[in-house]
């Protein structure tokens, strides 16, 4: 008979391979959507409203999917109706007749996303309680962003064999292996449990709402990839056919940034905040302002390993700041703050990037600077365990 704590790393290791997938499926359809869309006869506006507007619904559908999984103690009903939209949708864009219906169902992947990332947050922070939040978030990014690595390759080989069309039906198998890999990882719910008392979001600690403000202004400040792509591109400053390259070494330091931070976590706790700013800082100073091309790879690196500390360092920091019976709400509104302050810190970086790169990089290092200062504002807000 399995021990609580076997029967936890059982569903998380479960949860990390549905998402190894699941981003193999998403990641995959997203590194063709925009051509596709193209293709199809979508304009520019058309494409912005996708990556942008879509992007942003489903940060802001977790403010209300976190606050269903507290008050209802269900997750999973809402992790299997979200993992069936954000997954299916991807292989059927193979049949889309129209620019309009494939917006439909690139609407419908981010709507599913956000429909269960609070959940699955959620249940992995309840195993984390027992294995250590770090060690928890951190395996799961190391799985997460593994896909995300894995994906764009084989589509991009799919591509080149029959065309974007192929490349999205290719999809269906991975897809269908991740809602498998779901039902599996139901099996072992070991170290989640369903909580009934709600109480307001008001009602989570001061210093939840510190580190939340924190997170907003760090992620202002940190560069959208697309828009880097877009620099990379229009100044010439690698050959069209690196750019994936850099972000699939970008996918790889992730990986391993956000696996190292979680078992860092474990010892070091929060203190690992204070090295997020300096990061994004040097990331973005040397991708809009570096010119060689190995100077590019150590940003393509330094970025990716901003992104794990986001993801990994995050959420685990979410969970030991909030109460478990509010760890749905808590992730939904993080999730929402933070999807909207990069939104409007892209927004910002693209139009200072249109007076001159150096304006977009001045921004992003006050902003970085900004978190510093604040980071060490709130500081004695924090647990003493976790500082």
């Amino acid at each position: 008979m399995r021990t609580p704590s076997q029967s936890a790393w059982r569903m998380v290791v479960g949860l990390g391979l549905v998402s190894l997938f699941a981003d193999f499926t998403y990641e995959g359809g997203r590194s063709i959507g925009g051509p596709f869309l193209a293709l199809l006869g979508a304009g520019p506006l058309l494409v912005g409203a996708v990556a942008g507007v879509g992007e942003f619904l489903g940060y802001l559908i977790r403010l209300f999917a976190g606050r269903w999984v507290d008050k209802s103690g269900r997750p999973w009903h809402l992790m299997y109706l979200g993992y069936t939209l954000n997954l299916l949708s991807v292989p059927a864009l193979a049949t889309a007749p129209s620019a309009g219906m494939a917006a439909v169902l690139l609407f419908l992947e981010r709507l599913g996303k956000g429909l269960r990332t609070p959940a699955r947050d959620a249940l992995l922070s309840h195993a984390g309680e027992r294995l250590g939040q770090g060690r928890v978030f951190g395996l799961h990014e190391l799985f997460d962003q593994f896909g995300a690595f894995l994906g764009p390759l084989a589509v991009a080989l799919l591509v080149g064999l029959g065309g974007y069309r192929l490349g999205f039906a290719g999809l269906l198998a991975p897809a269908l292996l991740a809602l498998f890999l779901l039902w599996r990882a139901h099996r072992h719910n070991g170290g989640a449990a369903a909580h009934s008392v709600v109480q307001d979001w008001e009602g989570l600690p001061r210093a939840y709402y510190a580190y939340l403000l924190f997170a907003m202004l760090a992620v202002a400040g940190f560069a959208h990839f697309q828009l880097v792509a877009y620099h990379l591109e229009v100044t010439q400053a690698v050959p069209a056919a690196h750019i994936p390259l850099l972000f699939a070494l970008a996918m790889g330091a992730d990986a391993l940034a956000a696996y190292g931070a979680g078992h860092m976590f474990e010892h070091l706790g929060l203190r690992l905040l204070w090295g997020l700013p300096p990061l994004n800082l040097v990331a973005v100073a040397l991708f809009f302002l570096a010119k060689e091309p190995s100077l590019l790879g150590v940003a393509a690196v330094l970025w990716g390993c901003g992104l794990g500390l986001q993801e990994s360092l995050m959420r685990s920091a979410v969970a030991v700041l909030s109460p478990p019976e509010q760890r749905g709400s808590a992730f939904g509104l993080f999730d929402t703050a933070f999807g909207g302050a990069w939104m409007l810190g892209s927004l910002a970086m693209g139009y200072l990037y249109n007076l001159a790169p150096g304006y977009l990089v001045a921004f992003g290092s006050l902003l970085q600077l900004a978190t510093t200062l604040f980071l060490a504002r709130f500081y004695t807000l924090l647990p003493e365990v976790q500082r």
